[in-house]
């Protein structure tokens, strides 16, 4: 039988864990953020680090989306947005109660935590960035909101994408939790990623600049939401190695290939071979290219053997310290004191 994983005590007087003894989770914390002293450096790192990228969504200027949206977008390229931006609104709003019910309370690294609240607060705060696009197109606002449960392919995506994290918290074990860190690498770096890159497409040619800009600070966020997961699996792979099976291994392949070919479909679905610069294939190359980073991080074998970004345009739209780049309003690159590169990601 698999191992059942606890969650932490909130207060814990009795306890007399040191900095050495802390674990990922099972370990017996005192539930005092003594900050002194870290063992996961890369998580306290993490944390100052989107400290120092705080940002407000009213700040972005998104006046002109209105006029676009009204009367610059195709009928195709409206709707490819209300389902891009309606699957956007689920994921963050999933991820935030994910990360506070579902996955914070069984990590037991004070530092560990510290980011994993952070991150949820930024969650949080893209679902207002999100309530800041519908509102300024002043369009199809119900719809929007309502899509995740209306629009039937949508509606099947998100089932897939809770699918693990339910299965976490109906039966709380190790190795689920193993797979939900690895669901949560999957949607910070692949289903987002694949959302952010029709906005951008949409930037390319000069339409709803400000909602792209919006996107690249989410996605800003979303590289350090990336990143904890990535040392979370790399640093427990270390920390214990025996839950890393061979069928661990083959349902984290699965996990993957499911992700790629759902996304695949989804891109098709909002695009419908209607949205310049953006054909079938290549979202599924740009998907399979993302799934093969993800892999390669964590130390498994590539899947697809896309070395290529096949839409290194996106990487130059969403960088923050790519001046050429710089079609959005000049105020944004003031926030790039905290950033790491999107080239790496």
């Amino acid at each position: 039988m698999p191992n059942t994983v606890s969650r932490k005590l909130i207060y814990n007087p009795d306890s007399k864990e040191t900095v050495n003894d802390r674990k990922i989770f099972g370990g017996n914390p005192t539930a005092m953020f003594e900050l002194t002293q870290i063992k996961y450096q890369w998580a306290y790192d993490l944390w100052k680090k989107m400290l120092a990228n705080t940002w407000f969504p009213e700040e972005v200027n998104m006046n002109v989306d209105k006029r676009d949206y009204n009367d610059g977008l195709t009928p195709q390229e409206k709707i490819g947005y209300d389902r891009a931006l309606a699957q956007l609104i689920f994921m963050d709003s999933l991820q935030t109660n994910n990360l506070i019910d579902n996955i914070n309370p069984f990590m037991t690294s004070p530092e560990i935590n510290l980011a994993i609240v952070r991150q949820a607060y930024e969650e949080a705060l893209h679902s207002q960035s999100y309530a800041v696009m519908v509102e300024s197109i002043s369009a199809n606002t119900t719809e929007i909101y309502e899509m995740w449960r209306t629009d039937m392919e949508l509606k099947h995506k998100n089932d897939a994408i809770a699918e693990v994290y339910t299965k976490l918290a109906s039966n709380p074990t190790e190795t689920n939790l193993v797979k939900a860190m690895f669901a949560n690498q999957i949607l910070e770096g692949i289903y987002f990623y694949s959302g952010f890159c029709y906005f951008y497409t949409l930037a390319r040619s000069g339409k709803m600049l400000g909602s792209a800009q919006m996107i690249r600070f989410i996605q800003r966020d979303e590289i350090t939401h990336l990143l904890i997961f990535q040392n979370l699996i790399n640093s427990l792979k270390k920390e214990r190695p025996d839950l890393f099976t061979n069928e661990l291994k083959d349902d984290v392949y699965d996990m993957f290939q499911k992700a790629v070919n759902l996304e695949s479909e989804w891109g098709e679905y909002i695009t419908q071979g209607q949205i310049l610069g953006l054909t079938s294939e290549l979202i599924r190359e740009y998907i399979e290219y993302l799934a093969d980073k993800r892999l390669s991080a964590v130390g498994f074998k590539k899947m697809y053997n896309r070395p290529n970004n096949p839409l290194k345009w996106v990487d130059d739209f969403s960088s923050f310290n790519d001046q050429r780049s710089n079609f959005f309003e000049a105020r944004v690159t003031n926030y790039a004191k905290g950033s790491i590169s999107f080239d790496d990601f």
